[in-house]
């Protein structure tokens, strides 16, 4: 079976607060007893999308210095820059476009997607990037189950501010879904809540904020529980393709 442990929407703005709430969520993953096969982070890694901001979280990820004990995929989100994330983060050259990548494991695929759109809070998955997921998945040849990462949910998660900036026309992913039965479910951040429900017959699993934890609407009318625990999720990809998902906070 593949684990993965997954964590979202990071915010990192040079605060101390920010980095030490990103530092505690990671040394808690680098100290588990047993190792996870990747670590998946779902967007919004910076605030304003500067170089500063990704530096830092390729340190504390341990992607400058390769120190993380596993592999660390990333995907942006709304809050995230191409050109500085490129750079800053992966080490590549400094481009726009959409940034997609593929893990591939034994037990399983990880195909870490680019939802965001520059310049706008809402997300889409563009013509590029659902080429890209095609022709990678032919690769695969159907083999292996896969999981799909990327920031915005492609559905109503019952609150109006993560509501209002989710992934727009969605009927694109649903067929693809509908012509992709390898795929095992969906994996996304954004709404700084934990949360699972399904989108076209698959599970949607969405990993809770590092930065913050949304309110909802029947807990309160203030929307950002500033002092709510970090959260980490775990997913297990087991051997008939089964998705399950388990959830922490990080005291």
């Amino acid at each position: 079976m593949l684990v993965l442990a997954h964590i979202s929407d990071l915010h990192l703005d040079g605060s101390a607060r920010a980095t030490e709430r990103a530092e505690r969520v990671c040394e808690r993953l680098r100290e588990l007893p047993g190792q996870v096969d990747a670590l998946l982070v779902t967007g919004d890694i910076a605030d304003h999308g500067t170089e500063p901001e990704y530096e830092e979280a390729a340190r504390i990820l341990g992607l400058r210095d390769g120190d993380a004990p596993f592999p660390v995929l990333t995907c942006p989100g709304n809050h995230d820059s191409h050109a500085p994330y490129r750079k800053a983060l992966l080490g590549l050259p400094a481009a726009e476009g959409p940034v997609n990548s593929v893990q591939v494991f034994d037990d399983g695929a990880v195909l870490m997607c680019d939802s965001s759109v520059p310049g706008s809070d809402e997300g889409e998955l563009d013509e590029e990037t659902y080429d890209w997921i095609e022709t990678t998945l032919d690769e695969l040849d159907g083999g292996l189950p896969a999981l799909l990462a990327f920031h915005h949910p492609p559905v109503a998660l019952h609150h109006p501010l993560p509501d209002s900036y989710r992934l727009r026309e969605s009927d694109g992913l649903a067929g693809l879904l509908a012509r992709r039965p390898e795929i095992a479910g969906l994996v996304t951040g954004h709404a700084h809540t934990p949360a699972a429900t399904s989108f076209a017959g698959r599970p949607l699993v969405v990993g809770p904020g590092v930065t913050w934890t949304l309110r909802l609407p029947w807990e309160g009318e203030q929307i950002a529980d500033r002092d709510a625990p970090p959260g980490i999720a775990f997913h297990v990809l087991d051997d008939t393709g089964r998705l399950t998902s388990h959830f922490r906070v990080v005291t």
